[in-house]
């Protein structure tokens, strides 16, 4: 009985608003009119028959409507996603790939649901700013690079989009130039309307107008859509993918998908609130991003994630719930229904202007300043993940661009560590100064420290803890309140520093120590181990168990004898 009023309280949550309902419906065409233009693109970088992307324009927005958190949010076609397609399905033969893209994309579907129901939203934080803008500003230049031979209707190769541009550089002679000139006219109209009430309208505009004027021309040497294969009319039918179509390289393409698609998801749900200021559920959206990939990879379409360009025109038009992206898909079935016919005149050259224009418009180049302005590790990540989009496949490039930002960001936190002292005053304060470099004989030395302990910040520790030297009888007191877990190294590291302390006749004393951390202590074995190490368990009251550590390390002192007393 309670699974059944949770169904029907999901499927209440699932029908429109009072009032809203014309809202909607007004707010869904104009971005079914603009994914026009913008499926088709996105399956030209795909390398498929423009129609999967109309179709994904399709049953995206209607899967990941129903099913997403963030309810202005678009789920539909980007132009990320299909670079990242198009990558992994570009060694397949041109008469299979389609049905690879499909598979692809229905594996990427399911990785996203799975990420969902794992709760993974967490950890699109861990993929850094520097990384996703560099990355997406590669993108956007292989875009540029990659469909320069289509505006000029001119056949060019070579092993990346920078390469086919250097090509293409090398072999003018090989222009189109009717092909040029529609180009370039898609793009003048793409410029002249782009501050205009119709700019929403503007890359249809631009497909439509120098199209018609090459057919009635009769410029039959400029490449049209038709001419990269049949394009079926009417509606697609479900069909299931083939499992005979599945690869490594092709799995490793839906993890590279599926990893763009919810980072950027997790960006435009941010950008979008919802209307009643409800919190939007990250693993919810991954689950809707996953759902409305299956959907469109079972009706032969390609992938799909939270579209930030689609989203804006949704809120911008006055969608104000989940039917406006629902909307959106619907007409965009109706639009393909009775315009199918005409998808296949449109010239590719004006598709590549609309590829160049939206490539160009999507540098962000704020972005880029401040993180030129930020650091060297945000530089150097930026720099690399530019360069390795512009010269390897999508995934090698993102993966190269995190395992580089995490390597730096180790670096720094190490580099960034600090060990000072704490001297404590008569009423319960501490006075921070830097460490001394050597321990004093016969003194107590109450030790903090700032920065990650793990992996090379334990090093760096060991480093820069006072050298007991030649001292007699030193005592040490390392505060660790806050750490909830420390690694092998750190281990290695207390229990070596624990040895030198007692040859010397010293000990160490360990306060501030979390019961997470205990128990990890307990269980390493390695730190108690030492004669003389102590451990004084954190409280409520910060400072108190450091304050206990430093008195009882005095009060052992005072039992030791002096040389020269003996």
């Amino acid at each position: 009985m309670g699974i059944a009023k949770k169904a029907k309280q999901q499927l209440r949550g699932l029908a429109p608003e009072k009032g809203t309902t014309r809202k909607n419906l007004i707010a869904g065409l104009p971005g079914a009119i603009s994914s026009v233009p913008d499926g088709m693109a996105s399956s030209v970088l795909a390398g498929v028959n423009p129609v999967h992307g109309l179709y994904a324009s399709i049953f995206g927005p209607i899967g990941g409507g129903l099913t997403s958190s963030t309810r202005l949010m678009v789920i539909t076609t980007t132009s990320a996603a299909a670079l990242a397609a198009g990558s992994a399905v570009a060694a397949v033969p041109a008469d299979d790939r389609p049905r690879a893209l499909f598979l692809l994309t229905m594996m990427a579907g399911a990785l996203m649901v799975l990420a969902g129901i794992a709760k993974l939203g967490r950890y699109t934080r861990f993929v850094p700013h520097s990384v996703m803008i560099g990355f997406l500003s590669g993108v956007s230049a292989n875009i540029i690079f990659g469909q320069l031979p289509d505006l000029v209707g001119a056949e060019a190769s070579g092993p990346f989009a920078l390469a086919k541009a250097w090509n293409l550089l090398m072999n003018l002679d090989g222009v189109d130039i009717a092909a040029t000139i529609a180009g370039l006219s898609a793009l003048a109209v793409l410029l002249a309307f782009q501050r205009t009430r119709v700019a929403a309208y503007s890359a249809l505009i631009a497909l439509v107008v120098p199209s018609l004027l090459v057919g009635l021309l009769h410029a039959d040497s400029v490449p049209r859509v038709r001419d990269g294969g049949e394009i079926p009319s009417g509606l697609p039918m479900p069909a299931l993918p083939h499992l005979a179509d599945f690869s490594l390289s092709l799995l490793a393409g839906a993890f590279a998908v599926a990893a763009l698609v919810l980072v950027q998801g997790a960006g435009v749900s941010e950008a979008a609130p919802n209307p009643d200021r409800t919190r939007s559920n990250p693993n919810q959206d991954f689950i809707a991003q996953g759902v409305g990939n299956l959907l469109a990879g079972l009706f032969r379409g390609m992938p799909v994630g939270g579209s930030v360009g689609q989203t804006a025109l949704n809120v911008s038009a006055g969608a104000v719930g989940r039917w406006g992206a629902i909307f959106s898909g619907l007409w965009m079935a109706l639009l393909l229904l009775l315009f199918s016919g005409l998808v296949g005149a449109v010239v590719m050259s004006t598709l590549a202007a609309v590829l160049i224009y939206a490539a160009v418009g999507s540098f962000r180049i704020g972005d880029i300043q401040a993180i030129l302005r930020t650091g060297r590790i945000s530089q150097i990540a930026l720099i690399a993940t530019f360069i390795a989009t512009l010269f390897l496949p999508v995934a090698a490039a993102v993966g190269i661009g995190l395992v580089l930002s995490l390597l730096m960001q180790l670096n720094q936190e190490a580099i960034d560590l600090r060990v000072v002292e704490l001297v404590p005053h008569d009423d319960g304060s501490f006075v921070e100064r830097p460490a001394a470099p050597r321990l004093e004989s016969r003194r107590v030395v109450l030790l903090d420290v700032y920065g990650s302990l793990f992996y090379a910040g334990a090093r760096t520790l060991q480093a820069r803890l006072p050298d007991p030297g030649r001292a007699e009888n030193p005592a040490v007191v390392l505060r660790l309140r806050g750490r909830t877990m420390l690694g092998a190294t750190a281990f290695a590291v207390l229990s070596d520093y624990a040895e030198r302390l007692a040859t010397a006749g010293g000990r160490l004393y360990l306060s501030g120590i979390d019961p997470l951390a205990l128990q990890q202590l307990r269980s390493n074995q390695t730190v108690e181990q030492v004669t003389g190490v102590r451990i004084f368990e954190a409280d409520e009251t910060v400072g108190e168990s450091s304050l206990q550590a430093y008195h009882a390390a005095n009060d052992w002192l005072a039992t030791q004898r002096r040389p020269e007393a003996r």
